[in-house]
């Protein structure tokens, strides 16, 4: 089944994001999340890129066919081209075929300095046209799209011009990056929808549970934390059960007011963390 098939349906999907466990920990490790998370029956699990860009370490097409084989949930498989060449998508494309995966988010990748970045994708919109070309329809392809703008993005209206070349290369589903203020959501898809992009975009929902975790992630991804969640992270920020629980209501009122709006999704950035994914979802269950 395609993911886009799931917007056919008249209610929002409800999607989770999880990562595999880091190189020193062993596969085994993630199946206990996954036990957890499947019993919350979102419409799908994507499975994230490895670590640093490498393939061949991060397990993500083994974890993404078993929560299709083992849990029957559908998946998807994150995929980054800067530190792959057009031989090595092949060999992972056909590695994803074998397996039964079809979904796949399409990204460019973040940059490491330990690695050499490779020639041949120089942004995600290449490798989205390249997978369409040897692949033709095989593939269901989601591109990534930033409510802020990119980092490296010289305006929001820039980013939206290249996120119309993801969707006219043949993304047909979009996954938001994080954010905590709803109104620049609502901006970026009006700079969407005024340029012509009109496929479903899934708003990207990270629940603050760890203040440097947190802080950390916002330094990388440009995101912005607004007054109300500023306090929060200053009246918690040294008691963790506290911040979770504060942590879990914000993301619950972000969800909420979205779901109000008319959103056609919510993907949410589990963190691997099945206790926080399932009080958002006792109460997004409700929602929709």
């Amino acid at each position: 089944m395609f993911i886009s098939e799931l917007f056919k349906k008249e209610r929002p999907a409800f999607t989770f994001e999880v990562f595999p466990p880091k190189k020193t920990s062993p596969i085994e490790s993630i199946y206990e999340t996954l036990d957890e998370l499947a019993k919350l029956n979102p419409d799908f699990i994507s499975v994230t890129y490895g670590a640093g860009g490498s393939y061949a370490d991060s397990k993500t097409c083994k974890i993404a066919s078993d929560i299709q084989e083992k849990y029957h949930i559908m998946s998807a498989a994150h995929l980054s081209c800067i530190y792959n060449s057009k031989e090595e998508i092949d060999l992972i494309l056909e590695d994803l075929k074998q397996h039964g995966i079809h979904n796949i988010l399409a990204l460019r990748g973040d940059e490491n300095p330990d690695l050499p970045i490779k020639t041949d994708f120089k942004h995600a919109s290449d490798l989205i046209e390249y997978i369409k070309e040897v692949s033709g329809d095989t593939f269901h392809i989601s591109g990534a799209c930033y409510p802020e703008g990119h980092l490296e993005a010289e305006s929001l209206e820039a980013d939206v011009r290249n996120l119309k070349r993801k969707v006219m290369a043949g993304a047909t589903h979009l996954i938001s990056q994080l954010f905590f203020d709803n109104s620049y959501f609502y901006n970026f898809q009006d700079k969407a929808g005024m340029i012509g992009i009109n496929v479903p975009i899934e708003a990207g929902i990270m629940p603050v549970s760890n203040k440097s975790q947190i802080e950390k992630m916002v330094s990388i991804c440009g995101a912005s934390i607004p007054a109300k969640l500023n306090t929060i992270l200053q009246k918690y920020g040294d008691r963790p059960e506290d911040l979770r629980e504060a942590g879990i209501e914000y993301a619950i009122g972000q969800i909420e007011d979205l779901l109000d709006k008319g959103v056609d999704g919510i993907h949410l950035y589990t963190m691997n963390n099945p206790y926080i994914a399932g009080r958002i979802t006792e109460v997004v269950r409700q929602m929709i």
